[in-house]
């Protein structure tokens, strides 16, 4: 007898699939995301060769189309606005198309959103193919508070836009996550340290990878910090949340607004290893502690 011939795999569902891919570790590639790959009719990417040397290293085959292609089309931030049209018309004919960055979850802080908007506002199918994120990898293992955050994604370039940036931020309560280039990391820092005041933060570097490397650090310290660094970063500043950890049972409805006890300590004496007259040093502490007055932390540090 004749084996049976192996079933066809089916065609992938019409619609628009957003597709993360490994930031470092080619390993965290998802079977859903191989597969999605690997049928697609069309695979946006940033860079297509950079996507072809990734696509080699996955394991992910293509079948070649017409003159030899295998389904690759640029999408960047110089061409996003004239693909539109080009995908939504593969997709009203019923095509799948992936949309991919150079790593990471696409969108976020690459080219991709008014595509993905367009699509919705048609009623075209857009399916989200989740997995790696530095913003999520950083914030899941860099110790500081995970919630609320603000993402930022790259920041802007100019010092100016910058200042005005953080400066909107200064009295949120939430952490902030950003990206930005080893270059620019101390000076975006000490901006950082004059619009937010004294916060933890964290640097997260080369994350997923071989070198992967958490440095924690406060922005009232930065000198204690190695800031010279290799390869990709990414930035997490804490809210003003003294400690690092709030303390347990406090909560945010206003029925417990006073300073806490512990923590006011451990600030009294972190300020005091600063040095300084008593009344800066009560002004550091009132700086850092909400709901305590100068008086009140000058009042602490004459304590025996």
């Amino acid at each position: 007898m004749r084996p049976e011939p192996a079933a066809a795999t089916p065609p992938l569902a019409p619609g628009l699939y957003v597709v993360a891919t490994p930031i470092g570790n080619d390993a965290d590639l998802s079977p859903r995301a191989h597969d999605v790959l690997s049928r697609a009719d069309v695979v946006l990417a940033e860079d297509t060769r950079r996507a072809g040397l990734l696509f080699q290293r996955l394991g992910i085959e293509r079948a070649v189309g017409e003159g030899g292609r295998k389904g690759f089309m640029s999408l960047h931030e110089h061409n996003e606005a004239g693909r539109i049209p080009q995908v939504m018309e593969m997709l009203a004919q019923g095509r799948s198309v992936a949309l991919i960055s150079d790593a990471g979850t696409p969108v976020l802080a690459d080219p991709g959103y008014r595509l993905v908007r367009a699509c919705r506002l048609s009623g075209l199918t857009v399916a989200p193919v989740p997995g790696p994120s530095a913003p999520a990898a950083a914030l899941s293992a860099c110790g500081l508070p995970p919630a609320p955050y603000t993402f930022f994604g790259f920041l802007p370039r100019q010092k100016g836009d910058l200042k005005r940036l953080l400066a909107r931020h200064a009295a949120t309560k939430a952490t902030l996550v950003f990206f930005e280039r080893k270059d620019r990391l101390a000076a975006t820092l000490a901006l950082a340290a004059q619009a937010l005041g004294d916060r933890e933060f964290a640097i997260c570097r080369e994350l997923t990878k071989h070198y992967e490397e958490f440095i924690l650090g406060r922005l009232g310290a930065l000198g204690a910090v190695p800031l010279d660094l290799l390869g990709e970063v990414t930035v997490v500043i804490g809210p003003e949340v003294l400690g690092g950890i709030p303390a347990e049972g406090a909560s945010d409805d206003g029925e417990n607004d006073g300073p806490d006890a512990l923590n006011v300590d451990a600030v009294l004496a972190e300020e005091k290893t600063r040095g300084g007259k008593p009344r800066e040093v009560a002004r550091r502490v009132a700086e850092r502690v909400p709901g305590l007055s100068v008086k009140e932390a000058y009042e602490l540090l004459k304590r025996p």
